[in-house]
């Protein structure tokens, strides 16, 4: 049985399509875990200040794992152990060995520091809780554990290197399952035992048990052979030059979350956490979507590039793109038709309020307007990536910075003074009767950034890569007309259902989400057949025939919601 499933582990994956879907479904295992992890927190907290702690104290040790713990990245350390592998296999191995010692010095030294620091942190973070020394107090405490996050999430992303290039994708895929199952564990089981740092160490938990799982396969290599001090300091230089831009600009994103969360908590208690809740569930489909065909059209980006097939490498970043916008213009128009149902049934237990539902539900609409921007951008990011360019990657990220930021701050302070516009924004998402609705400002902000960055973003890669874009036209105009005819069907379903059943259970409002859900993509499937939509005919030839030759990457903790 054990050398079954250790063989499992080692699988390979072939072709973009196949391995998009592979790792898509990965990724909707790791997703259905993390809801079943945010549906526990829901109903054991609420949209409660608890959780506005809780999801508060993540920002500094997230903010260290894409600034510092990010530096030996997947995507640096690739290209420098494939050159040492083809020397002598023995050399990548102890080389690896060797930045593992770096990474946990450095991350060792850094946290240290840090952990003497967090006090006067923490009122930059969350200058709300400021005023209440027993938030205040909490709030320290948990970000002092949650400082050991990233350093094994770091390690993991460290050995991921190795199990990237032993093909072994389907074991780092398992890593964030066991990073979610300890969440869990340390909600269900710690909390009620020593408070909110049982929640602290639910999280360290499974940070340790997604690097642990590939820490024996680490171990099994030999690496007898092993470089000179001068020449592993020149290939972590080499290492260091490639990651820093990268680094940035993940480091990007995390600045606007700072800042959000900051904002958040000046607002009424829960706002931190309807925002996080609604952000959670939005990252579901950028993960299967966008991330999954992202990550599995970049080796053959790079392998394109490098062999200077730049047609070849415009045509493979078009057929991702089409495909990307395929799956996320209806994924969009369906989860705003269908957002309170969705949210309800995923979090709407225990103490989640009928008010918190629809709160992080208008949420929800507003994040997902920027799904089918988000999986671009990432596409983009990679597609430079192979090409070598890191720094458009930051300059995009910047300007994702300077929108989100200054949309948030800006529409606060509009919606506190306009009434019209707060009238008009409660109305159209139907939550004029609920207090705390001024935290769907942070949400549009944060779309709003998306959307810049993905604009900017498209134009540059059209102008670089002289990138055919004459069938996306075509397919955003097929797909968002099948998507709105079949959430017009959705819409009726709703109706017709809301009468046969009891929508005041959970298993009610699934059996009508899931009857309209199912009804309307129907439909949408039923239009695209009509119109003859390419992707649709690719899409169906990608499930029914066998795996072809190009391995996917594996994802990066960076990449996994978590």
């Amino acid at each position: 049985m054990m050398v079954r499933f250790f063989s499992a582990m080692g699988r390979e994956v072939r072709g973009m399509h196949e391995a998009a879907y592979v790792l898509a479904g990965f990724a909707l295992l790791s997703q259905v875990l993390a809801l079943l992890r945010d549906r526990i927190l829901a109903a054991q907290f609420g949209a409660s200040h608890t959780l506005d702690l809780y999801y508060a104290a993540f920002r500094i040790p997230d903010f260290l794992f894409a600034t510092v713990a990010s530096l030996l990245s997947l995507y640096a350390l690739l290209p420098v152990l494939s050159r040492l592998q083809t020397q002598e296999e023995g050399l990548m191995v102890s080389f690896l060995g060797d930045m593992l010692l770096v990474f946990f010095a450095g991350m060792g030294v850094v946290a240290g520091v840090l952990f003497f620091f967090v006090p006067g942190l923490v009122d930059l973070i969350a200058p709300g809780f400021a005023s209440d020394p027993v938030s205040h107090a909490q709030l320290i405490l948990l970000v002092r554990i949650l400082l050991l996050q990233p350093i094994f999430l770091g390690a993991s992303n460290t050995l991921s290197a190795l199990t990237q290039l032993r093909h072994r994708f389907v074991l780092y895929s398992i890593s964030p399952l066991l990073y979610n199952l300890g969440i869990i564990f340390g909600a269900v089981f710690l909390y009620p035992h020593i408070g909110i740092a049982g929640l602290g160490w639910g999280v360290v938990l499974g940070a340790l048990m997604h690097m642990a799982v590939q820490a024996p396969f680490f171990f099994s290599e030999k690496s007898e052979a092993r470089l000179p001090l001068g020449k592993v300091m020149k290939r972590l230089k080499e290492v260091l030059m490639l990651s820093v831009p990268r680094t940035l600009a993940l480091a990007a994103g995390q600045i606007s979350l700072l800042v959000i969360v900051a904002l958040a908590s000046f607002l009424a208690p829960g706002s931190i956490a309807v925002f996080t809740f609604a952000f959670n569930l939005q990252a579901v489909p950028l993960t299967i979507i966008g991330v999954s065909y992202s990550v599995a059209a970049f080796p053959t980006l790079s392998r394109l590039y490098a062999q200077g097939k730049r047609r070849e490498f415009g045509e493979h970043i078009e057929a991702a793109l089409r495909h990307m916008l395929f799956w996320a213009i209806p994924a969009t128009v369906f989860v705003i038709v269908l957002r309170a149902q969705l949210v309800r049934v995923i979090l709407g237990a225990g103490a989640f309020s009928w008010s918190a539902t629809r709160l992080t539900a208008a949420a929800l609409a507003l994040f997902i307007i920027s799904l089918a921007a988000q999986s671009i951008s990432l596409l983009i990011a990679r597609a430079y990536y192979a090409a070598g360019d890191t720094r458009k990657p930051l300059y995009r990220g910047v300007i994702d910075i300077v929108v989100s930021i200054g949309s948030a701050v800006g529409l606060v302070a509009l919606f506190h003074s306009s009434a019209f516009l707060r009238d008009f924004i409660e109305s159209l998402l139907r939550v004029s009767d609920i207090p705390g609705t001024t935290v769907l400002m942070l949400a549009l902000g944060y779309t709003l950034g998306a959307l810049a960055q993905c604009f900017v973003g498209f134009s540059f890669i059209l102008r670089d890569f002289s990138l055919p874009h004459s069938r996306l036209l075509r397919l955003s105009f097929q797909g968002f007309s099948a998507a709105v005819i079949g959430s017009a069907a959705s819409y009726v379903i709703l109706d017709i259902t809301g009468n046969l059943v009891n929508i005041n259970t959970t298993l009610g409002v699934f059996t009508q989400g899931a009857s309209a859900g199912l009804a309307g993509l129907l439909v949408a499937v039923f239009m695209l057949w009509l119109l003859k939509n390419q992707e649709l005919a690719e899409a169906w030839q990608a499930f029914t025939r066998h795996f072809q030759d190009t391995p996917p990457v594996a994802l990066e903790p960076t990449e996994v919601a978590s």
